[in-house]
């Protein structure tokens, strides 16, 4: 049988749960920055960082009306998964990225970022991996620091604080931005390179013969983007 005498202590016992959950609640919203990505529905772990760029989870066919609605023009996918089956109905361009935040290096990033500033030319852009917190999130942050001129630490700061959900890919992400050269993604976006390495091999390729290198890159950009 129940102890009545037990009920005074089980109720201050939630309500004192009950504060702390509050109080840990205001706490996170408290230190999230305005200037962070921010929160477009519930659904799809979806943010807005800027008027033309949006960060996601992994998406569905239910999220196609949504995407319609924020006139998104092109989905960039981290996933090695195409987005083929839940985007064949709609008029939006599709650009696959594969890579994975523990290999990652300044090759994908400068792929990442040239193709989210051609896209933007033809609408708002999205960019989601399977969580929307790894590799989204390390694009993101490096897009801060290299388009927009944020401090590494404000973007990382976003990065593992803004409410994008827990990953052990953080580690690798932080670990590949605090020896990333800036300066060097920056000229090298700039100058349309496809590494901040002359001896890595996309840029090998193109040492070995010039005359290519414009092809090549027309090649790559037109074998990435899909209209379906």
């Amino acid at each position: 049988m129940f102890n009545t005498q037990l009920l005074p202590t089980l109720v201050l016992a939630f309500m004192a749960l009950f504060a702390t959950v509050h109080a840990r609640a205001d706490e996170a919203s408290s230190i999230r920055s305005a200037e962070w990505a921010q929160p477009v529905g519930t659904q799809y772990n979806l943010h807005q960082m800027t008027p033309t760029l949006y960060r996601s989870a992994l998406p569905d066919s239910n999220a196609v009306p949504l995407l319609e609605q924020l006139k998104i023009g092109t989905v960039i996918n981290f996933l090695p998964e195409s987005d083929a089956n839940w985007l064949k109905a709609s008029g939006i361009h599709q650009v696959q990225l594969t890579y994975r935040t523990n290999h990652v290096d300044d090759t994908d990033v400068l792929a990442a970022l040239r193709a989210i500033k051609d896209a933007q030319a033809n609408g708002p852009v999205l960019m989601h991996c399977k969580h929307g917190s790894d590799r989204t999130g390390l694009m993101a942050a490096m897009y801060r620091v290299v388009v927009q001129g944020w401090s590494k630490e404000d973007a990382l700061n976003e990065m593992t604080l803004g409410g994008f959900g827990s990953s052990n890919g953080f580690k690798d992400g932080v670990r590949y931005m605090m020896k990333a050269d800036i300066d060097k993604l920056r000229a090298a976006l700039a100058n349309g390179d496809c590494s901040t390495s002359a001896f890595a091999l996309c840029s090998m390729k193109s040492w070995l013969n010039p005359a290519t290198k414009a092809h090549e890159a027309a090649e790559e950009k037109t074998a990435l983007v899909v209209t379906p």
